[in-house]
């Protein structure tokens, strides 16, 4: 899981709703190969952008209760929060200068 805090379906209004840094949550699984080549490149932003943006991981086969909420129809899907509010929604892979473009402006 690298530099991502682990979110469960208890534990995401704290952590994700309530946090005072935006929050990307990764929703992924173990059997999806999109998601296993969009890890690192996850964990390359968390340690650059740490402070400033937490990256956090709901495994979907085990926590589906926030998954169905935001309508996760496939992964890896990423969600930013921002002051408890959802920002953007970004689906599938995405080479690292177009994810850092599209979560930039959103990043103090």
């Amino acid at each position: 899981m690298g530099n991502a805090i682990k979110i469960t379906d208890a534990t995401f209004e704290e952590q994700v709703i309530n946090s005072d840094t935006p929050v990307l949550v990764d929703f992924w699984a173990e059997w999806c190969g999109p998601c296993k080549m969009i890890a690192p490149v996850l964990d390359e932003i968390a340690t650059e952008l740490n402070g400033k943006l937490t990256i956090g991981k709901i495994n979907v086969d085990e926590e589906q209760s926030t998954m169905m909420a935001y309508g996760i129809m496939g992964i890896p899907a990423l969600l930013l929060f921002k002051d408890g509010e959802l920002v953007t929604r970004i689906t599938g892979f995405r080479p690292k200068p177009q994810l850092m473009a599209e979560l930039t402006p959103h990043i103090n």
